[in-house]
């Protein structure tokens, strides 16, 4: 079963924040069919540690607006991989080098990626 239209739908206002606040390599995953506690996994990099928590903060914040509030949030004081778990989304706000070393693309490679709005395609 696919992710959910709710699911897509806030990814996207988060991948449209992240973009607001410079965030490269955005990519959403559809992760329902090995992780059944979750849609979609939205990742996103940051080239230092301010700037990744500038991304997560804005993240929060805007789904915060929408109406849609964060369970949990892991990293924020390190500002090298901030976790914020929506329910349906996951956002991984990751500092660039610990985005390549740790390589979730390819760990999550047969997943398909979520077509996102804010996000222009290659």
């Amino acid at each position: 079963m696919p992710a959910t239209k709710k699911a897509i739908e806030v990814a996207n206002i988060a991948a449209a924040a992240a973009a607001e606040k410079l965030a490269e390599n955005i990519i959403a995953l559809d992760v329902t069919e090995p992780m059944p506690l979750t849609d979609v996994f939205l990742l996103a990099s940051g080239r230092n540690e301010r700037q990744v928590a500038a991304i997560a903060d804005e993240i929060e914040l805007k789904l915060h607006e929408a109406g849609i509030k964060y369970l949990r949030r892991e990293g924020k004081e390190t500002g090298r991989w901030i976790l914020l778990d929506f329910g349906d989304v996951i956002c991984h706000v990751m500092h660039e080098e610990d985005r390549m070393y740790y390589s979730l693309e390819r760990l999550w490679k047969d997943c398909p990626v979520v077509k996102l709005d804010a996000v222009p395609t290659a």
